[in-house]
């Protein structure tokens, strides 16, 4: 991990109640929700099967979206 990025990535953690306990970041982003930057600075399209179970997505029209700090920053940065 890039160093620049570990402040950014603490101060996330450290400010946010996981109901999985960070599993993507503690997985190193292999276990990741289904999940889709599409330009948004604060949310991505949420693909998951249920978004509707996640605490982190909303509806808005005919999609779900993703707001997890966390899970925005790894698709921004780490384009996964």
């Amino acid at each position: 991990m890039a160093r620049e990025r570990k402040p950014k990535l603490d101060e996330i953690i450290g400010g946010l109640q996981c109901p999985i306990n960070f599993r993507c970041y503690k997985s190193k982003y292999k276990d990741l929700c289904k999940a889709q930057d599409i330009g948004m600075e604060s949310f991505l399209v949420c693909l998951a099967k249920n978004p509707p179970k996640c605490k982190f997505s909303f509806s808005f029209g005919f999609k779900y979206f993703c707001k997890c700090p966390l899970r925005v920053f790894i698709a921004k940065e780490f384009k996964r």
